[in-house]
């Protein structure tokens, strides 16, 4: 039996095998290769690694965890997760099973893109999730908003700290909108565009502007999208974690959960998401298991 077991190799999890490696706890890191950030080009944001690009990050860190020989790190899709007892056991996807004392899930999120022609085309080279991620490479450039009520608007207000230039669309959705929030945005300098999107056009390189059902067109540089639209792992769920309404865990001061021993670090936990912040989780969740693992030895 491990002393851990980590499902998902980005800057969270490989963060926490790090730490628990030089405590020489003896870790399996599984992941499955297939990351949220795959098609992202660079990783913002990131102290002394600031543009380097996500599979540069994952595999230099893979390389640091090489030197610790008891941290084994593998390529695997884990299909299931339970509880056996005081420990855990994951399912991989070609039937071997694998238990620890402690379980972290540093899995991520799975984005679920809207359904308008264009946005899948463009992911990460137009359309984005986080402005402090993605906003200072579109900067002083037309930006749109897409969401409607209270999320959309913050997120436009959010946006003209990269550019004055700010739409929110609603798509289709003006009844979202009371007038004191188009009252605001008016005196912001944000338009904002209630038809219904038919498609995001470009070059096939990036993103120049959004088309509406009536066939009128507003330049567009960038879209960033209002939060939702992630799902996380089922293996959250088969655990039987809580979850707050917009699908993340509500994690302690150490990355625990409401189920003991169990540790949910990364994009799927409720603090911002950023690369950087990841990694800390990852630590804090490393830090609290090997202090319970001290304090179980010694009972």
């Amino acid at each position: 039996m491990h002393d851990a077991i980590i499902v998902g190799g980005g800057p969270a999890g490989l963060n926490a095998a790090l730490i628990l490696g030089r405590c020489r706890r003896s870790v399996l890191l599984i992941d499955c290769g297939d990351p949220r950030n795959a098609a992202t080009p660079r990783t913002w944001g990131l102290f002394t690694r600031d543009g380097t690009p996500p599979a540069a990050l994952r595999a230099q860190g893979r390389a640091d965890l090489a030197r610790y020989p008891t941290v084994e790190c593998r390529t695997a899709e884990v299909t299931a997760a339970r509880r056996e007892g005081d420990a855990f056991a994951v399912v991989l996807a070609d039937g071997q099973t694998e238990t620890a004392r402690r379980l972290v899930l540093a899995t991520g999120l799975h984005q679920d893109l809207p359904t308008v022609e264009g946005f899948d085309t463009y992911w990460t080279r137009g359309v984005h999730t986080c402005p402090y991620c993605d906003g200072y490479e579109s900067r002083d450039q037309p930006l749109v908003a897409y969401g409607h009520g209270h999320a959309g608007v913050g997120l436009a207000l959010e946006l003209t700290v990269w550019s004055r230039d700010v739409t929110l669309c609603t798509d289709d959705r003006a009844d979202s909108l009371s007038e004191a929030d188009r009252a605001r945005l008016d005196r912001h300098g944000i338009e904002v565009a209630d038809g219904a999107v038919a498609r995001l056009a470009g070059n096939g390189e990036r993103a120049e502007r959004l088309v509406f059902a009536d066939g009128t067109e507003r330049p567009c540089h960038a879209v960033f999208l209002t939060p939702g639209g992630c799902r996380p792992s089922d293996l959250i769920t088969q655990l039987g974690c809580d979850l707050t309404p917009k699908g993340i865990v509500p994690t302690g001061d150490y990355e625990g959960t409401n189920v003991p021993g169990l540790y949910v670090a990364g994009d799927a936990s409720r603090r911002v998401q950023f690369a950087v912040v990841a990694a800390a989780e990852g630590a804090m969740a490393a830090f609290a298991i090997n202090t319970e693992l001290l304090k179980d030895d010694a009972a």
